[in-house]
């Protein structure tokens, strides 16, 4: 069973923009956060943009003022929007879902997520 589906993955140069996709199936409507992780070659799997239920998102540092995260609720769809790209931004992109558990904000940390995508791969070339 697949829950969440990325795509919109490429490879751009530094100031472009791409828009990722994340389709989740009804199992993640229980789910309290949804947001993106990145993993870059060589380095641990970082949070970058999240949502909770209520509609508040948060970010890291490296992408306030970049990044946008949003949902579609009638598609079942998240979305990462990313503008102004840089070569640091260059990693395997993954979404993902916790299980109903936040209270209040959502956690930046990998192992408080329990429905994951396959990644979809973003490089920026300077």
């Amino acid at each position: 069973r697949v829950d969440m589906v990325e795509s919109g993955g490429d490879s751009v140069q530094a100031g472009g923009s791409l828009r990722l996709t994340c389709e989740y199936s009804k199992v993640i409507y229980t789910s309290t956060c949804m947001g993106w992780f990145r993993q870059a070659p060589g380095k641990e799997r970082e949070g970058v943009a999240f949502m909770y239920a209520d509609g508040d998102t948060n970010y890291a540092d490296s992408v306030k003022g970049r990044f946008t995260v949003s949902k579609d609720y009638a598609k079942n769809t998240l979305y990462l929007q990313m503008n102004s790209l840089k070569p640091d931004d260059t990693a395997q992109y993954f979404c993902a879902a916790d299980g109903g558990q936040a209270g209040g904000s959502c956690s930046f940390d990998q192992s408080d997520y329990a429905y994951w995508g396959q990644g979809t791969q973003v490089t920026v070339s300077s």
